[in-house]
């Protein structure tokens, strides 16, 4: 096999000791070049722009952009890129909202190494890769009549954070959101930091009308 017959494939991953369990196994396979590693989601598509990668193996739970957020934009700029979703996290949630996204493939990070380099060569040839756990989710979707589950916006959020930035839509203070929540003031106030970190924006007001864009804050109940 040439040099020029080999899949480049990028990794974005956070974590350094999964990053470099990857790395070794990589670069045992022949039919493999890692061309580079990112370590969040900005860095994964950036990285994705200059490299021009066949795959990228993607994680979920990144800093900043998130590795749905990435996959979406990484398809929509370079569709010619295959990402293959490497995760801890099977839910429905999850797997749908990679699938919207456009992943072709969707693996737990617990896959055995021969299962992971198969699916790499599949999607970078064209083929889609669901896990077994994935798979049966997928047959009763279609099974059901393909009523999925609906997708939560802002998936980089947590349920948690998800309630508040709600609230903040509703245009509720942060002491009517703590009373309302059961939490304090300065929970509240952590809070709406890490949703500003979350959503990049700069201020409240910019992540309340991003809020209100994806559905949040029932215009009904707002005061």
């Amino acid at each position: 096999m040439t040099v020029a017959d080999r899949l480049q494939v990028l990794v974005a991953e956070d974590h350094p000791v999964y990053r470099d369990g990857l790395r070794a196994m990589l670069a045992a396979s022949p039919g493999i070049e890692l061309v580079g590693e990112a370590g969040d989601g900005d860095e994964a598509v950036r990285m994705t722009a200059e490299l021009r990668p066949d795959v990228v193996l993607m994680d979920l739970q990144m800093p900043g952009r998130n590795g749905i957020d990435a996959t979406r934009a990484i398809v929509t700029r370079r569709p010619a890129t295959a990402v293959l979703i490497l995760t801890m996290f099977e839910d429905d949630e999850s797997v749908f909202n990679a699938m919207r996204a456009g992943a072709r493939g969707y693996l737990l990070k617990d896959a055995a190494g021969d299962d992971l380099l198969r699916a790499i060569d599949t999607v970078g040839h064209g083929g889609a890769v669901f896990g077994p756990g994935v798979a049966r989710r997928l047959v009763a979707f279609f099974a059901s009549g393909g009523i999925g589950p609906r997708a939560e916006p802002f998936p980089e959020l947590t349920e948690r954070e998800r309630q508040v930035l709600d609230r903040m839509a509703r245009g509720e203070g942060n002491a009517i959101i703590a009373a309302r929540l059961g939490i304090s003031l300065k929970t509240v106030r952590n809070y709406a930091s890490t949703i500003f970190d979350k959503l990049m924006v700069v201020s409240r007001a910019e992540a309340i009308v991003r809020a209100r864009e994806a559905g949040l804050g029932d215009p009904a109940e707002r005061r």
